[in-house]
């Protein structure tokens, strides 16, 4: 029982991203075989016919825009002027390229339209996998990621840390309420995104070793 305790700490981040690549190739699977999966149904039929109204309408205009190109390049910006260690902003905005570039290779790839009838704002091209869903979890997951790694203050991490948790799945969220995404397009763009940033982080982990980050407990 020790040795395969000792084997999963050791090599859990691997395990998530076998798990979730293998849960991504199900579900690509089966959208090569139909245009609707179960998920999606019932995840609309929620969704559309018992919690939309005005009020969340506005608050997930709101949260999309969090997770847009506009938000992401200024909090890119931001960290270009206020982390004294170069080597991660830049690092952050490589980050962001390469999984907007993954986004549009996957999209051209599996060339799945966008949901039909329900929308409350227009967008354009291809559905799976969602860009916001992919791409904020991969930024967003990276702050994360930072402040895990270096913030010593337990109570600020854990909070910061919970707050950019809710705020990634929030923004998935977002797509499925606004009709222009499937839930499985959302899942999808979460799961290759996880696969992603624990390749990213693991190879560029000495670059987050940020010393002015530090808080006392």
């Amino acid at each position: 029982m020790k040795f395969l305790k000792d084997i999963l700490k050791n090599n859990y981040k691997w395990i998530i991203l076998f798990i979730c690549v293998v849960v991504f190739l199900e579900i690509l699977e089966d959208l090569f075989e139909i245009e609707m999966l179960k998920i999606d149904i019932i995840t609309y039929e929620v969704v559309i016919k018992n919690i939309r109204n005005s009020f969340l309408t506005a608050f997930f205009k709101f949260i999309t825009f969090l997770g847009s190109q506009y938000t992401i390049l200024f909090i890119t910006l931001l960290s270009f002027i206020f982390i004294k260690n170069k080597k991660v902003p830049i690092a952050i905005l490589t980050n962001s390229i390469i999984i907007t570039v993954l986004n549009i290779l996957l999209k051209n790839i599996v060339d799945r339209p966008r949901p039909q009838g329900y929308r409350i704002i227009e967008e354009t091209g291809y559905s799976f996998p969602s860009g916001h869903s992919m791409i904020s979890m991969a930024f967003y997951g990276l702050i994360l990621y930072i402040i895990f790694t270096n913030c010593k203050n337990k109570k600020i991490r854990n909070t910061l840390c919970v707050f950019f948790i809710v705020l990634i799945f929030l923004i998935g969220f977002s797509r499925i309420y606004l009709g222009v995404h499937y839930a499985s397009d959302v899942l999808g763009g979460f799961l290759i995104s996880i696969s992603y940033l624990i390749l990213f982080t693991t190879f560029t982990k000495p670059i987050f070793k940020l010393d002015n980050i530090k808080e006392e407990n």
